[in-house]
């Protein structure tokens, strides 16, 4: 049994794909294979298909029922894990840490805390004057 590409040209007769699992016919007067180059035939004699076309379609009905209940074992567990994975994310996104509020920013502590010595520090003369244009650029706003 000769091999062949697709695309080939090829003199009359049968070629089995056996990457798509078809059999493709050739005139007798010959003819290209269909398909890509990378596609691989063979030439197969007539009586060879009667053993290769009924195993084809044996196959097919074996898996068939077998595909068919897969699809629905996997639509089943798909279910069922999103049903867990909904209730999870729920759960979760009513547990919050102490106080916690999203998009704070807890740099400078909680309130009605201060610092040790944060009231003796003194203060330097540009913050002093950086304080006294804050508050009379928000009395002109006023």
């Amino acid at each position: 049994m000769a091999k062949y590409t697709g695309g080939m040209k090829v003199a009359g007769g049968y070629y089995w794909n056996s990457g798509n699992w078809e059999v493709e016919v050739v005139s007798s007067e010959g003819g290209r294979l269909a398909g890509a180059a990378a596609q691989k035939y063979v030439k197969v004699p007539f009586p060879v298909l009667f053993v290769i076309v009924p195993l084809l379609g044996a196959t097919f009905l074996m898996f068939l029922p077998v595909v068919g209940f897969a699809l629905v074992a996997y639509a089943i567990a798909k279910k069922l894990a999103g049903t867990v994975t909904q209730g999870a994310t729920e759960l979760a996104s009513t547990v919050q840490p102490g106080s916690f509020a999203a998009g704070s920013a807890y740099f400078t502590g909680k309130p009605g805390e201060e610092k040790e010595g944060a009231a003796d520090a003194p203060k330097s003369t540009e913050l002093e004057k950086l304080e006294r244009e804050i508050a009379e650029r928000k009395s002109e706003q006023k």
